[in-house]
């Protein structure tokens, strides 16, 4: 699904000004071999992620995303890492992401284009991965670097995906999404 009734509801309220949403992401680690899906809206190669509906615990939302995105069930091992990062998307929505991302394992299904949210889905050895958008790649850098706890932006740490400059967030967006 690539907009929810509930995020619609809101769209139709604010339009495409800044939106901050939790959001989860899947690093889903098969033995040598990580998940991947080519974005449709960007063509750029990430991981299975997506909003957290209401109500839902982010641990069962990377379950469902990773399912309705790729087709292959998932069991949370632990949490990664969690961090903040805009994105405008190429309709011009504004939002600022509150992501957690888990590792993952698969425990059944077959990769494969499951909704209309990907181009391609494809296993790929951790050792050879494609180009991939910058949060996906600090998402995957700092589950393997950190299998045993989860990865923070610590305060006064910078790190260039994460920031407006990094992601190609407007900055005059931000004036304008001001009160």
């Amino acid at each position: 699904m690539a907009i929810s009734p509930y995020l619609r509801g809101l769209r139709t309220k604010v339009g495409q000004q800044l939106l901050m949403l939790p959001s989860v992401s899947g690093v889903v680690f098969d033995e040598d071999e990580i998940l991947l899906v080519q974005r449709a809206d960007n063509g750029c190669w990430s991981l299975p992620a997506g909003a957290v509906e209401p109500g839902e615990q982010p641990a069962v939302a990377v379950i469902r995303e990773v399912q309705e995105e790729t087709g292959v069930q998932v069991v949370v091992q632990s949490i990664a890492g969690v961090a903040l990062y805009p994105r405008t998307y190429p309709n011009g929505d504004i939002c600022q992401y509150m992501n957690v991302w888990f590792r993952c394992r698969p425990v059944a299904g077959r990769a494969r284009v499951n909704d209309d949210e990907g181009l391609a889905v494809r296993w790929f050895p951790v050792r050879a991965l494609p180009e991939t958008e910058p949060t996906a790649k600090l998402r995957i850098e700092t589950t393997l670097a950190n299998p045993e706890g989860a990865w923070f932006a610590r305060p006064g740490e910078q790190h260039e995906a994460l920031t407006m400059s990094g992601s190609g967030w407007p900055s005059q967006t931000i004036a304008s999404a001001s009160p």
